[in-house]
């Protein structure tokens, strides 16, 4: 197998979406998402449509993907599709909320 094949067979396919954590290891607000939603979101249907993938903030991973505007503040989620942005969350204030926001953002990917 080529070794663009294996990349793109370990990334999954190009279309897939995923839910972008963008972090940093001083919020409050991402401990209080990792502790309270981060356990259990892959088990969920959302976390098996939608992947997690964390980026910290400061870092350079966020380069690879087509946002609509820059991250500015942590947690923020961005639901990519194609390495494209469909919608984000900024901020977290507890898990009613994000699981809200998540499944009003799922409606918008096909």
């Amino acid at each position: 197998m080529c070794a663009a094949l294996l990349v793109a067979s370990a990334i999954g396919p190009a279309w897939a979406a995923e839910l972008l954590y963008v972090r940093d290891a001083g919020c409050p607000y991402c401990r209080a998402f990792e502790a309270q939603v981060r356990p259990a979101y892959d088990k969920t249907p959302e976390g098996r449509r939608a992947p997690l993938r964390q980026v910290e903030f400061r870092g350079r991973d966020l380069e690879a993907f087509t946002l609509t505007r820059p991250v500015r503040y942590t947690p923020t989620f961005v639901l990519v599709e194609g390495g494209v942005e469909i919608g984000r969350i900024e901020g977290y204030p507890g898990d009613e909320f994000f699981w809200s926001r998540l499944g009003q953002l799922l409606e918008s990917v096909p």
